[in-house]
């Protein structure tokens, strides 16, 4: 038995080491990041634009920092359109119809000012993060540097009695060939389509590829500080579907050292952050080109070039994507693209934490409060584990009724090791008592809490939602830190129903223990910690009605 404590108080040690690394981590993400020393407000150049695919493969990728060439036309600064919708609000370039500004109305960026809006895309002194496309290759507008493009307006929104927006953008000194850019916009959605419509009016046939990228610096998650718990660190990246691998993931270290260069049957790329991200999803029924690579100046891109497709002399074509910008909404992904919702990253307890969201998500649907769902699915899970707890806690208080009897043998033995050990295991035959029973039911549950704990860092449902009183957001820490020094009480007096350790060290490890957890626990998102908090009471409750029962019972015997 001072084996397996031995190994629980290691285990607890491990578990504290865990909690100081992420809380210095968490202190270092909060920092402001800088971005590369290159990276500024630009748009961009031919290095950073992809090649054509050749007859070998993959999309060929460029010698970076190549100086433009002449053709290249020359963009205007500021030079650019806004659209509004009731998601999103959107600034697209002109010089080469990029999309550099991307604000999610339903997601403020805090919630003290939910006038302003969460800025997901941006292209600033702060962080540069946009999504581009265009047309190379043969004959592509981008071929030689980016196309200029003319709007009939500076401004475009969503009518309150419309359900779609079509915003055109046209090429100017394409010759004989009539380009168009089009930008569709739907009520109620992040994803947007965009078309390249080519009106060939030459005696020529045309050829192009249309390509579509995300280009990111490398400065830290803007919710990074969200992020911190017991080891669990959200990806920043860029992630694609493989044929081999559903869900294959790239940090920016990957992207330099190990580029991404393989053509795929339809599939998706995407750059990922904590609760939200950006995906191009081009055509499904067509093979393209994905690729990810690192400019010598900084920049993070992954994108995808599309066959070429051509326009015969008087003959329209047309190649067209999709792009979403908005939160990691797993059932709106799954619809999306195959494999996308999986961005929505719970680990390898997936198989766990999936039917748990979908149990966290149908109780919100009853209670309209992510605070009492996030109880009530802990007292479900504490039901479904009702008896195997009770075993666990059965031993406890067993063990905690023949501690005199253990110290007696201890103190007989104590030169005999051997001895002793004999003695305490016919103890623990007369009274049938398992000293495993306490340790077993607490490591299968385990797996269960730590997908519950995926599931309340990763859902976005959580971010700036409310509980009651003085907690106004489940995803940042307690203002007061109330939650944690209740948890931290709760934790001190639920070792106090369990059998003390025998050894006197061992016993000042675990009366510290509670201290250090509180400490850690005064950063953690307040969602998280309502669930310990909860675990913890119900744990409490169901301890102290079992070891009540067997003290009764031994009281009469």
């Amino acid at each position: 038995m001072d084996v397996i404590r031995s190994l629980l108080i290691g285990v607890i040690a491990v578990l504290s080491f865990m909690l100081l690394t992420e809380w210095v981590k968490f202190k270092q993400e909060r920092a402001p990041a800088a971005l590369p020393p290159s990276a500024s407000v630009q748009a961009a150049t031919p290095a950073e634009l992809p090649s054509a695919p050749t007859d070998s493969g993959a999309a060929d990728i460029p010698v970076v920092d190549a100086p433009p060439t002449a053709a290249a036309p020359t963009p205007t600064p500021g030079n650019a359109i806004t659209v509004a919708t009731d998601r999103l609000q959107i600034r697209i370039d002109l010089a080469g119809g990029d999309i550099t500004e991307v604000a999610l109305v339903d997601y403020p960026a805090l919630l003290e000012n939910p006038e302003i809006p969460f800025l997901l895309l941006e292209d600033n002194q702060r962080r540069s993060y946009v999504a581009q496309s265009g047309l190379i290759g043969e004959d592509g507008i981008d071929a030689a540097g980016r196309a200029s493009f003319t709007a009939a307006s500076d401004s475009f929104s969503l009518s309150p009695s419309a359900d779609e927006l079509i915003v055109d953008l046209h090429a100017i000194d394409t010759g004989n060939v009539d380009i168009t850019k089009r930008f569709t916009f739907t009520r109620g959605d992040y994803l947007v389509k965009v078309e390249y419509l080519v009106q060939n009016n030459s005696a020529e046939s045309w050829q192009a590829n249309l390509f579509g990228q995300i280009k990111r610096d490398s400065s830290g998650d803007p919710s990074a500080e969200l992020s911190s718990g017991m080891g669990m660190v959200p990806f920043l990246g860029a992630a694609t579907t493989l044929p081999d691998e559903r869900f294959a993931k790239y940090d920016f270290e990957d992207m330099a050292d190990k580029p991404l260069k393989e053509k795929i049957a339809g599939g998706w790329i995407a750059m990922i952050q904590h609760y939200f991200l950006s995906a191009w999803i081009p055509d499904a029924q067509q093979t393209h080109s994905y690729n990810t690579r690192v400019t010598a100046n900084g920049f993070n891109i992954a994108g995808f070039v599309s066959p070429a497709f051509v326009v015969s002399p008087g003959q329209q074509g047309r190649a067209a994507a999709e792009f979403y910008a908005g939160p990691k909404d797993q059932y709106r992904l799954a619809e999306i693209s195959e494999y996308l919702d999986l961005s929505v990253d719970y680990g390898w307890l997936w198989w766990i934490a999936q039917p748990l969201f979908w149990l966290l998500i149908k109780i919100y649907g009853f209670v309209s409060n992510w605070g009492v769902a996030i109880i009530l699915l802990t007292v479900l899970i504490k039901a479904a584990f009702f008896k195997l707890s009770a075993t666990s806690y059965r031993s406890m208080a067993n063990m905690r009724r023949v501690q005199p009897q253990l110290q007696s043998i201890r103190e007989r033995y104590a030169e005999d090791k051997q001895k002793q050990s004999q003695e305490m295991m016919n103890l623990y035959r007369k009274e049938k008592i398992n000293p495993l029973s306490g340790c077993l039911p607490i490591l299968v549950q385990m797996p269960v809490f730590i997908a519950l704990y995926w599931v309340l860092m990763e859902s976005v449902e959580l971010r700036q939602a409310p509980f009651f009183g003085w907690i106004q957001d489940l995803s940042v820490m307690d203002p007061f830190f109330i939650l944690p020094l209740i948890m931290g009480a709760s934790m001190w007096f639920q070792q106090k129903l369990a059998p003390p350790p025998p050894d006197p060290m061992q016993a000042k490890i675990m009366q510290w223990m509670p201290i250090v957890f509180t400490f850690f626990f005064l950063w953690f998102p307040a969602g998280l910690v309502l669930y310990w908090v909860t675990n913890n009471l119900l744990s409490i409750a169901q301890q102290w009605y079992i070891t009540r029962q067997i003290e009764r019972a031994g009281s009469k015997a």
